[in-house]
């Protein structure tokens, strides 16, 4: 069983540089029935419970078009993580993997990302399906789910040239 702090077997830390302020703003709370990271669950998932997004003022203005967008890619902090193992044993089998080679909540920046199912929108409140964070997790940003997301912008020379240099020879 997981525990919240643990080095397992193979691990491996690392002293982590000082911060340096990246100018991170935190928009909102996520509330979600999960006080441990013990219960939490390792993803997300679209069928789970119901959760909510606060986001904070003066930011709930944002929130205007969001509607018109069935899930929605949540990012946000994961403030109660290690930032400190390079070498991880998700499985606790001995074997060790390193830290981006796999979705831990233990990371340098200990950023989430979740795709989830919105449900309504009520004033500042989100309701929400499909995340997997701890109850009180701050919000760094919400945008549409870009694999439903068709730009608004018109094109621009790089969308163009993106596409012709993946058609070049090596």
């Amino acid at each position: 069983m997981v525990r919240e702090s643990e080095i397992r077997p193979g691990e491996i830390t690392v002293d982590p540089p000082a911060a340096t302020d990246a100018g991170l703003v935190f928009i909102g709370r996520i509330h979600t029935p999960w006080t441990s990271r013990m219960h939490t669950p390792r993803q997300g998932r679209h069928d789970g419970p119901v959760c909510r997004i606060e986001v904070f003022e003066p930011w709930v203005p944002a929130l205007d078009g969001v509607s018109r967008h069935e899930r929605l890619e949540v990012i946000y902090w994961l403030h109660l993580s290690r930032r400190d193992l390079v070498h991880q044993s998700p499985a606790n089998d001995g074997t060790t993997r390193g830290t981006f080679s796999i979705r831990s909540p233990v990371r340098p920046n200990p950023l989430g990302t979740s795709i989830v199912k919105l449900l309504r929108i009520e004033g500042g409140s989100l309701f929400i399906q499909g995340i997997d964070c701890l109850d009180g997790t701050p919000l760094l940003d919400l945008k549409p789910d870009r694999t439903l997301f068709t730009p608004i912008a018109p094109p621009q020379e790089g969308d163009f040239q993106v596409a012709a240099a993946a058609h070049k020879p090596a």
